[in-house]
């Protein structure tokens, strides 16, 4: 199958430590664009350091795993000036790090065309459109619930309207 001009040849997933939400929704982007005949490099990073090197937190693993998601060999990393110039599209969990990630790119002297372009995660999604997927990790049992069914749900609404276009 041909990918269409409008999808990205490489996706980044952001969230603040890179082990709850951004591993998980980069295993589910994955496996739905490999499922749609897709393919895309996908990545997660986080925009905070204080998890750098270590594996995805255990509920988070945990939860994926109950869904048929293996993120339990992915590491933590942060995002870096690299990450701008080496993806298409660079989708954040929530508007606070989408700021982050905005203010990170503008301080680059690289003002080509060339940079990866920044959306939220939930942008395409009809049901979640705008929303920030909220951060699990001080929560219970029901957030890593919560997360995963919208993960699953933005991903497929970006995945359709690539196939669309």
């Amino acid at each position: 199958m041909l990918m269409k001009t409008c999808t990205p040849s490489s996706v980044l997933l952001v969230c603040l430590g890179n082990i709850c939400r951004s591993p998980t929704a980069e295993e589910v982007f994955r496996q739905q664009a490999a499922i749609a005949g897709l393919s895309i490099k996908v990545d997660s990073a986080g925009t905070g350091d204080w998890h750098i090197g270590h594996k995805p937190d255990e509920r988070a693993q945990r939860h994926a795993k109950a869904h048929g998601y293996k993120i339990n060999k992915l590491i933590a990393r942060q995002v870096n000036n690299d990450d701008f110039r080496n993806f298409d599209l660079i989708l954040a969990m929530d508007a606070q790090n989408l700021a982050d990630l905005q203010a990170l790119k503008n301080n680059l002297a690289d003002t080509e065309n060339s940079m990866a372009k920044l959306a939220l995660f939930s942008e395409e999604d009809p049901t979640y459109g705008g929303d920030d997927v909220p951060d699990p990790y001080k929560g219970d049992a029901d957030a890593f619930e919560e997360v995963i069914e919208r993960i699953e749900s933005s991903a497929q609404a970006w995945i359709e309207s690539w196939k669309a276009c």
